[in-house]
C-alpha cells in the first residue's frame, strides 16, 4: 500500500499561537521496582533534593545494574494501568489517541529534528489510535549508538548514559527530606545505580482538537503530591548537560532544550533541574529551568533555533491528519527517515491489532462497552 505523506517542511505554515492545550493532569500512575516489577500506584515515587557539589558522576560505573530493555513491552503496562482506573471508576477514559510520552516527544521536536528518524506502529480500536514504538527499529538505533566512536578524551556513548541515571540518584530520596536522616542524605554517593525502578504518571492531555492519553517517566516530585488530585503536582525534571564554553555549546544546548521542554510540557512537569558538568563528568553547578518559559526564552536571548508554537502547531496538524488516516483496524507504521522532511505512514497488516493491544485490555473493552 503507498504511504501516506505528511509534510514536515515549511514549517512556516505553522506559525502562530492559536493552538488550545489541555493541561496535562495525572488521573492514574503506576511503578516498576529495582527488579523490573510492575504494581500499581506510586511506590516507586522518589522526592528531589539537591545533591552535593562538586559531584562526580563516574563514581560506581563498575558497578552500574542496567536495565536490559531489548525486549519488547508494548503498551501493557500502560494499558493494565487505564483498565485498573475504568474498573476503579466505572468510567471509560475517553482519548484520541493512547501513547508513551516518548512517542509524542520525537512528533513535537519534528520540526527541528531533521537528523534523527523514527519508527512507530499504530492501531485504531473503538475510534482510538494507539501508538507504541517500533522495539526492531529502536535496538537497531541502540546498537548504532553504542558503536559510535566518541572523540579523543571524550566519555563513551556508555559512560554518558550512566552519568544522567548517577544525576538522579544523587538528587532524588526515597521519602519526603523530613523523616529522612542525615546519613541517608550523605550516603547518596555510594548508592548503586540501578535503572530498573521507575515512577510513570499517567495524563489526560490534548493539543488541539486531539485528546490524548499518554504515561511517562517522573523522575522526582519537588514536595510532596497533593492531596486533592486536581491541584497540580511539582513533579521535576532531572537533566544533565555539558559546561557551555563557547557559541557551539550554545547552540548544543538551546536544541537540547527542544528535547528538555517537549518532554516536560507534555507531562505537565514544571521545572526542569540541570547539573552542568565537565567533559570528565563532574558536576559544578545546577540550573533551575521554568518549564513554560524555555520557549520564549529561546527566542528572545539564545539563537532562535526552534519555536514552541510551531512545534504544538505541528503536532496539533500530525494528529488530526494522523486520525483521518488511521481509522480502522490494522497495524500502521509511522515512519520518519533520518534527514527526511516527511513522516509515512502506511498499513503494515490489514487486519487485528498486532501485538500493539495486550489481550487483557482488548477483553477488558469488549466486556465494558456500556461504560
Amino acid at each position: 500500500m503507498d504511504p501516506s505523506i505528511f509534510e514536515i517542511q515549511p514549517v512556516n505554515r505553522f506559525i502562530g499561537s492559536n493552538t488550545t492545550i489541555r493541561r496535562p493532569k495525572e488521573v492514574t500512575c503506576f511503578s516498576y521496582d529495582d527488579k523490573r516489577r510492575f504494581s500499581l500506584g506510586e511506590s516507586s515515587l522518589s522526592y528531589y533534593y539537591p545533591p552535593t557539589l562538586p559531584a562526580d558522576l563516574n563514581e560506581g560505573f563498575e558497578t552500574f545494574q542496567k536495565l536490559n530493555d531489548a525486549a519488547d513491552e508494548h503498551l501493557d503496562a500502560l494499558l493494565d494501568t487505564v483498565t485498573a482506573l475504568e474498573q476503579d471508576t466505572q468510567k471509560k477514559c475517553d482519548a484520541d489517541v493512547v501513547t508513551w510520552r516518548g512517542m509524542m516527544t520525537k512528533i513535537l521536536a519534528a520540526p527541528y529534528d531533521m537528523m534523527n528518524g523514527f519508527e512507530m506502529n499504530a492501531t485504531c480500536f473503538q475510534g482510538t489510535i494507539f501508538i507504541e514504538e517500533d522495539n526492531g527499529y529502536k535496538n537497531k538505533q541502540k546498537e548504532t549508538q553504542r558503536n559510535q566512536r566518541m572523540p579523543p578524551g571524550m566519555a563513551s556513548q556508555e559512560q554518558m548514559m550512566y552519568w544522567g541515571y548517577k544525576f538522579e540518584v544523587l538528587s532524588v530520596l526515597r521519602q519526603p527530606w523530613d523523616p529522612t536522616s542525615r546519613e541517608e542524605i550523605e550516603a547518596r554517593p555510594s548508592e548503586v545505580v540501578n535503572n530498573s525502578a521507575q515512577y510513570c504518571s499517567v495524563v489526560k492531555t490534548g493539543i488541539g482538537n486531539t485528546r490524548m492519553i499518554l504515561g511517562g517517566e517522573v523522575d522526582a516530585v519537588w514536595d510532596c503530591k497533593p492531596e486533592r488530585k486536581e491541584d497540580p503536582i511539582n513533579w521535576v525534571e532531572l537533566k544533565t548537560s555539558a559546561e557551555i564554553r563557547n557559541e557551539r555549546d550554545m547552540l548544543k544546548y538551546e536544541r537540547k532544550l527542544l528535547k528538555f521542554w517537549a518532554q516536560s510540557f507534555l507531562l505537565g512537569v514544571p521545572t526542569i533541574i540541570v547539573g552542568f558538568r565537565t567533559q570528565q563528568g563532574i558536576v559544578h553547578r545546577l540550573e533551575e529551568l521554568d518549564t513554560a518559559s524555555i520557549p520564549g526564552k529561546v527566542k528572545k536571548l539564545g539563537k532562535g533555533s526552534w519555536d514552541g508554537n510551531i512545534c504544538i502547531n505541528f503536532a496539533a496538524a500530525f494528529l488530526e491528519w494522523l486520525r483521518r488516516t488511521v481509522h480502522e483496524d490494522g497495524v500502521w507504521r509511522i515512519r520518519k527517515k533520518e534527514k527526511s522532511t516527511v513522516i509515512e505512514v502506511f498499513k503494515v497488516e490489514d487486519s487485528g491489532h498486532g501485538d500493539i493491544l495486550s489481550p487483557a485490555f482488548k477483553e477488558w473493552r469488549s466486556t465494558a462497552q456500556h461504560l
